[in-house]
C-alpha cells in the first residue's frame, strides 16, 4: 500500500515485509506428548517480544493416509519426528560462546529434556535438512499407512464396485496406494480386479 510523501504529495513506496532469516535450527527433544505444549511455550514467549534471540518452533507434519477395518481412508496429521520440536535462535554469540539466555530458556521450558546428542555445543540443521522439513507436504504423493494388512493369498469379498457380492483371492497388494488385485472367478474365468483396501472385506 502506498501513502503520500508529505512534502510533494507524490506516493511513497512501502518496503516489502522481509522473510526473517536471522538465527539457525537447532533440534530440541522433548518428552513424550510434550511436543505441542514446548512449542506453544517458546511461541508465546517469542510473542511477548522478549530478546531472548529465539525466534521460531516449529514441529514438521505430515498427512497420510489411514485404513482402518476395511473402510475407505481417513486423511490424519502425524507428527514426522515425535518427541522432538525445532527452534530457530542464535544459541552461539559471534565469539562463539553459548548465548546464555536463549540456552537456560529453551532447556527451562517444561517438557524439554534437552539438545539431543549429549554434548554442551548442539550442532545446528543445514539450510538443506531444514528445507526438506518445512517443505510443503501437499508437493508430495499420498502416502498410505495400511492398517488391515492384506496378503497375497487371501480370500475376500467385494462389498463396493460392480462386483459386489464377489468373492476372490488377493493376487498382489500396492500399500503405497492403497490398491489391491483381485482374482474373482465370472462365468468360470479368472478375471482381475483393481480396488481399495477399503473396498473388500477379509473372509475368515
Amino acid at each position: 500500500m502506498e501513502e503520500m510523501n508529505e512534502n510533494n504529495g507524490l506516493p511513497v513506496e512501502q518496503p516489502e515485509e522481509q522473510q526473517d532469516n536471522r538465527g539457525q535450527w537447532f533440534v530440541v527433544q522433548t518428552l513424550s506428548g510434550n511436543e505441542n505444549k514446548v512449542r506453544d511455550t517458546i511461541q508465546r514467549q517469542i510473542n511477548m517480544g522478549d530478546q531472548l534471540k529465539v525466534y521460531e518452533a516449529f514441529i514438521p507434519m505430515e498427512t497420510v493416509k489411514e485404513y482402518r477395518n476395511g473402510k475407505k481412508p481417513i486423511d490424519t496429521k502425524r507428527k514426522i519426528f515425535p518427541g522432538y520440536v525445532f527452534v530457530r535462535m542464535d544459541l552461539y554469540e559471534e565469539d562463539g560462546s553459548i548465548n546464555e539466555a536463549a540456552w537456560y530458556f529453551v532447556r527451562g521450558v517444561q517438557g524439554v529434556m534437552g539438545f539431543p546428542g549429549g554434548g554442551n555445543r548442539p550442532i545446528p540443521l543445514t539450510d538443506r535438512e531444514i528445507e526438506e522439513l518445512r517443505r510443503n507436504p501437499e508437493d508430495d504423493a499420498d502416502r498410505s499407512i495400511e492398517k488391515c494388512i492384506y496378503e497375497v493369498g487371501d480370500r475376500v469379498q467385494i462389498k463396493e464396485d460392480a462386483f459386489e457380492g464377489f468373492e476372490g483371492t488377493v493376487q498382489e497388494v500396492d500399500r503405497e496406494r492403497g490398491r489391491l488385485v483381485i482374482s474373482v472367478s465370472v462365468f468360470g474365468r479368472s478375471t482381475p480386479v483393481e480396488l481399495g483396501f477399503w473396498q473388500v472385506d477379509r473372509l475368515s
